[in-house]
């Protein structure tokens, strides 16, 4: 998929994607599938989650849907409106779902993902037009690095 150009990325956005691919490195290092997601409101690092679908034997057990959940809880709301969710992979369908439906302010994510991301590769269920909540989206903020965790991770288990 063509990266379009970005805006520069803020301090928060910095802090939300690092702390996302540190976790995603160890959910990796547990056997999980290596994706991190972290949760910022006003600059400030609120949860952070790798995907924990091996370890709960459950598959809908996503770092987004995680950290999500996590962050309503510390902040004590049941909107994110003023959060921003950065993730290294696109995110998938339930995952989107759960965004739209916590109503997360802005999704900066790593690398795009061509067989299941619902925020432009297969289809774009984040911004779609008759949903009532459309985050903003800043996809292939540190692609590179995201990809290289997911494939490294892959190559090791062939």
């Amino acid at each position: 998929m063509p990266t379009p150009k970005r805006p520069a990325l803020s301090k928060p956005d910095r802090l939300g994607m690092r702390a996302a691919l540190d976790i995603a490195r160890l959910g990796g290092s547990i056997g999980e599938v290596p994706v991190g997601a972290a949760v910022v409101v006003n600059g400030a690092l609120v949860s952070e989650t790798h995907n924990e679908t091996i370890a709960k034997r459950d598959l809908t057990q996503h770092a987004e849907l995680i950290a999500i959940q996590d962050a309503m809880r510390k902040l004590d709301t049941d909107r994110l409106d003023e959060a921003t969710l950065c993730v290294t992979l696109e995110p998938c369908a339930q995952c989107a779902g759960a965004i739209v439906l916590a109503r997360v302010g802005r999704v900066v994510f790593g690398a795009y993902d061509p067989k299941a991301g619902m925020a432009g590769s297969v289809g774009d269920l984040l911004r779609h037009p008759k949903l009532n909540h459309r985050p903003e989206v800043i996809g292939g903020v540190m692609e590179e690095e995201c990809g290289a965790v997911l494939k490294e991770f892959f190559e090791e288990r062939r």
